[in-house]
């Protein structure tokens, strides 16, 4: 029996939102002009700086909480340089386990972030990052309908999100979440493909919680 006790996603929607597609193109037709919050560009220089300094890949954890998915990453990527970003100094600043690698060491090439991703994205686009991967991982999905622009793909900035990563990849237990997420990139000519996320290691503490209470979990994965 699941061991968990989260909470199954409640939503009055029944499909993909009916606004949708024209918030979508009202974003992609009118760029977010609002300022860069001041601790976002101070990070962001610190970090562009090693970003330029480095000479293999670079991958990008949004969202990434306490950073166990960057850590995790890093682990399977040691050559790249991961960035976890999250906006919670709290959860950015909290103990987590650190990972060991292969040999025993721990792993180290990665950092963590605190930053607005409203604004960290567009400042990656701009200053032309070339991302291998851009990890989205178990997001607020907002469910009330009236939400929708609280979710990534609803947002101002999901023009540049899309602009990120080689490869970008998305989890969720809200399947919804994900085909809407799905649908909005194919405005913009970007397809992806939705699978269940398999067992193994779970990348961050709400994917365990969901796990254990017996809910799936889902991926969508694009692919340039």
């Amino acid at each position: 029996m699941p061991q968990g006790d989260s909470k199954a996603i409640v939503t009055n929607q029944t499909g993909i939102h009916d606004n949708l597609e024209s918030i979508v193109n009202k974003h992609l037709a009118h760029p977010s002009q609002k300022p860069f919050q001041e601790h976002t560009l101070a990070a962001f220089e610190e970090v562009n700086a090693k970003v330029s300094a480095h000479k293999g890949p670079i991958i990008l954890d949004s969202c990434c909480g306490v950073g166990q998915s960057t850590r995790l990453i890093a682990k399977q990527h040691p050559d790249a340089l991961v960035i976890g970003v999250d906006k919670s100094a709290h959860r950015i600043n909290r103990n987590v386990d650190e990972v060991a690698a292969e040999d025993g060491k721990l792993v180290e090439n990665y950092m963590l972030v605190r930053a607005d991703l409203n604004d960290f994205y567009r400042l990656v686009v701009q200053h032309q990052w070339q991302v291998l991967k851009h990890y989205i991982l178990y997001p607020n999905p907002w469910p009330k309908s009236k939400h929708i622009r609280r979710r990534w793909h609803g947002s101002a900035v999901f023009p540049e999100i899309i602009q990120i990563g080689q490869t970008i990849i998305l989890r969720s237990n809200w399947r919804l979440y994900l085909e809407e997420f799905q649908f909005a990139a194919k405005l913009t000519s970007l397809h992806g493909n939705i699978i269940e996320v398999e067992d193994g290691e779970p990348l961050t503490p709400f994917e365990a919680k969901y796990k254990a209470s017996g809910q799936t979990c889902w991926q969508l994965s694009f692919q340039r």
